[in-house]
């Protein structure tokens, strides 16, 4: 995989990789976080969430929710951006981000 791009947040104090074969219009991507108050990530640590992109996440969340499951955060403008996403939980508990799109 190759490098695509990343970001800085200085006041969220976090930095966003983005990898994979080719260019995210065309292929699937991962999103890494580096939190840079944190000085290494061990097995149980290192996995946060996965991400997935959908059209309008205020439209999903409300779907989601309306199903009965959970949202652990309703959809607006992530942390030290502009990007709209919530974050809601699978039935084994994990996190999965939902991202509007670029």
């Amino acid at each position: 995989m190759a490098l695509l791009r990343q970001k800085d947040y200085p006041d969220g104090k976090f930095t966003l990789a983005f990898v994979g074969y080719g260019d995210e219009k065309d292929n699937t991507v991962i999103e890494l976080t580096h939190n840079w108050e944190t000085d290494g990530y061990d097995i149980g640590n290192g996995f946060g969430h996965l991400a997935i992109e959908v059209d309008d996440v205020y439209a999903a969340t409300e779907l989601i929710r309306n199903r009965g499951e959970k949202i652990i955060r309703d959809a607006g403008p992530m942390n030290a951006g502009t990007t709209i996403i919530a974050f809601v939980e699978d039935p084994d508990g994990y996190p999965i981000e939902l991202l509007g799109p670029k």
